[in-house]
């Protein structure tokens, strides 16, 4: 899943390839896709891109007073191209969704939003101006973003809440911008527990956590940004000390890296530096051994 990390160096692309350019041509190949009928997607063609955004995970190009946003979701991608085919997508046919000409279509660069898998989760918006950006219901219930977030801020969308702190981590409407991976990387450079109970930190452990969350993540932006978009995904992995790598040692203190596995997503973390050398319960293991 595409985090703050990639999404801001996506963004960042848009900046550097696509503004300037004219919006030639849109297809859409699956109806799913576009969760916006008004303004339409051909509002967009003819219109100069100028600009482009994040709001926590969802990427914004600015077109005039127009601004097409979406969201990658766990299996979509921004795939760019310098130079597209002209020819109209065959809708229902590969993972291509939406693409997006600029300049003569079959002439000029562009991209396509893709999707892999059978989960269709990847969303487009078209909406007016700003106060359109606020009307779409994921983007007003976004919490702080995660970057902007101050040590006091993070103390205070904490305070109270009893889920486990992997869990609040990932929240959006707690703090915007953090998935699976890096909430791992955090979890993991802070030396906490994903099953930490997110409000009764102690103000260490908050030290602690902010100081991890603007690390990994300026980090991972760093290494990101100025990249193509083509290997964004294989520099997110490159930095990875925990997540994704069960069976493997940890970086830090070589024990052996750990899972827990839910019904459709797992999480990775050090026994040695998370939790005090004592495995975390995994519920799938568990119906094993019964």
């Amino acid at each position: 899943m595409p985090e703050l990390p990639e999404v801001e160096a996506l963004a960042d692309h848009l900046r550097r390839h696509a503004v300037g350019k004219t919006i030639g041509r849109i297809d859409v190949a699956a109806l799913s896709v576009l969760k916006t009928f008004d303004p339409p997607i051909n509002a967009l063609h003819g219109v100069t891109v100028t600009g482009a955004d994040r709001w926590g995970k969802y990427l914004g190009m600015r077109a005039g007073q127009l601004i097409l946003i979406t969201h990658l979701s766990r299996a979509g991608w921004l795939r760019w191209s310098d130079k597209l085919a002209a020819g109209p997508l065959k809708p229902g046919k590969g993972p291509i969704a939406l693409r997006v000409h600029l300049g003569t279509p079959g002439e000029g660069p562009g991209f396509d939003l893709t999707e892999a898998g059978t989960q269709k989760r990847l969303a487009a918006y078209v909406v007016a101006d700003a106060a359109g950006i606020c009307d779409l219901p994921g983007i007003a219930r976004l919490g702080p973003d995660a970057l902007t977030l101050s040590r006091d801020g993070l103390a205070e969308v904490l305070r109270g809440r009893t889920e486990r702190l992997k869990t609040a981590l990932t929240d959006q409407t707690i703090i915007a911008g953090v998935g699976n991976a890096y909430s791992d990387e955090v979890l993991h450079a802070a030396r906490l527990s994903p099953y930490a109970t997110a409000g009764k930190l102690t103000d260490d452990t908050v030290d602690r956590l902010h100081e991890a969350l603007q690390r990994v993540l300026l980090d991972a932006v760093a290494r990101s940004v100025g990249q193509g978009a083509a290997r964004l995904k294989a520099e997110k992995r490159s930095g990875l000390a925990v997540h994704a790598r069960a069976g493997l040692p940890c970086p830090v203190c070589g024990d052996t890296v750990r899972e827990v596995s839910f019904a459709d997503r797992a999480f990775q973390y050090c026994p040695t530096c998370q939790t005090g050398g004592k495995p975390l319960a995994d519920r799938r293991l568990s119906r094993l051994i019964r």
